[in-house]
């Protein structure tokens, strides 16, 4: 009895410290202070956001943003991607996702990309024509 109390007491504390890792990284006001200097976000709405990472994930974009919406396959032409960077490379290709986003859910997005701090967001042609953000990590 007392090794299924101290299994349970540690599967407790797992969840209990995977559950306050989310919230600390998808929706508290703490970890990450935009700079000052980020341009306000339209309110015209639909925002389009090509994807090529972790945001591929439905489980992730439900925790970013609270749901998993229904992306569309795309491709970002004349760059490449390097780990969760794309770089600018003639020729080449990157395979992802279109979002399709409201101003808030872009603000959730801008957030958990650390806009500004980790990440920058362009406004970049996709192959069917298309404009749409993409998040490229800031250059040291």
């Amino acid at each position: 009895m007392k090794l299924f109390k101290r299994l349970a007491l540690a599967l407790l504390t797992m969840i209990a410290l995977a559950t306050g890792y989310l919230w600390f990284v998808f929706a508290s006001p703490y970890g990450y202070t935009p700079p000052e200097n980020l341009p306000a976000i339209s309110r015209q709405e639909p925002h389009r956001v090509f994807v090529y990472g972790t945001l591929r994930s439905g489980v992730v974009r439900w925790l970013v943003y609270g749901r998993w919406g229904d992306p569309q396959p795309s491709v970002l032409p004349g760059y490449d991607r390097e780990g969760l960077d794309i770089e600018k490379q003639p020729g080449a290709e990157v395979s992802g996702l279109v979002l399709s986003v409201s101003s808030e859910e872009l603000a959730a997005l801008d957030r958990y990309e650390r806009l500004g701090v980790r990440y920058s967001r362009y406004r970049l042609r996709l192959a069917n024509g298309q404009q749409a953000w993409v998040y490229a990590r800031i250059q040291s």
